[in-house]
């Protein structure tokens, strides 16, 4: 799972698998290059027996958002195209049935910040700072206003895509951009700690469980209860949903399946 990569580097420590942003000298900038090695990437971990992913970058920023010298002179098509490849990420990221860690040890800003925003969680160093610039700039940040308007509120949602500003990681964490704010030193131990509560249990059910929520999380109630009713009752006839039940009932240590489905 190491693969041919540019832009990137996959690490696999135990069950986890680490996806490296790798351009720390482009402050990791997103090309159409660096969004693709990234979804091959995730799509591999999702395939593999892998239990949790973290994504990180190597440098002074997380990421820097779309890499302008990149865009710059390509027409609309072409342009339409590495947004569609930036959402295929997003997208990606939140299909796989393992969790998905954000490692945030500096700046993410636009599409950078709608990488944490797409991670089911996000852990941040104090240094940390999150913003969507397009709205002080000439090119409004519409595409990661998607994914972080779906995790901070409306009006917060907007204060970031209107400003600009940075906010910084206590203000991320208070807004519901990311779960934890940990000194830098004590970064990697609080991701791998996340990570490991958010793998524990059947895999598989995990799994279901994860792609079922992002379906249901934008439809209106009684829809989302009549899907994730759907969901539930044929999860139930899974292995290892009758061994959590026959486990309780037993009063033993479940055995897993082990792998995400």
């Amino acid at each position: 799972m190491t693969g041919d990569y540019r832009c990137i580097q996959v690490e696999r420590s135990g069950g986890d698998t680490w996806i490296w942003m790798n351009l720390p000298d482009k402050r990791n900038a997103l090309s159409l290059e660096h969004m693709e090695e990234l979804t091959r990437a995730f799509t591999e971990a999702g395939d593999s027996d892998t239990t949790g992913v973290v994504l990180a970058g190597r440098g002074k920023v997380f990421s820097a958002g779309h890499d302008f010298a990149d865009m710059a002179g390509r027409d609309l098509q072409s342009m339409r195209r590495l947004l569609m490849a930036c959402t295929r990420l997003m997208e990606t990221m939140q299909a796989i049935p393992q969790p998905v860690v954000a490692r945030v040890h500096a700046l993410a800003t636009a599409a950078g910040c709608q990488l944490v925003a797409s991670a089911d969680l996000a852990v941040a160093a104090e240094e940390a700072g999150f913003c969507t610039p397009g709205g002080k700039g000439g090119w409004f940040c519409t595409t990661p206003m998607v994914a972080v308007g779906r995790n901070v509120g409306r009006k917060r949602a907007m204060e970031m895509a209107l400003t600009g500003d940075v906010i910084d990681a206590a203000t991320a964490l208070d807004w519901g951009l990311v779960n934890q704010v940990v000194p830098a030193a004590d970064l990697d131990r609080a991701t791998t700690e996340l990570l490991r509560r958010a793998t524990r249990g059947s895999a598989a059910s995990k799994g279901i469980g994860k792609q079922a929520f992002y379906a249901q999380i934008d439809l209106d109630q009684p829809k989302a209860y009549a899907y994730a009713i759907e969901v539930m009752a044929a999860s139930s006839q899974l292995p290892d949903a009758k061994e959590g039940i026959a486990s309780f009932l037993e009063k033993r240590p479940p055995k897993w399946s082990g792998r995400p489905s």
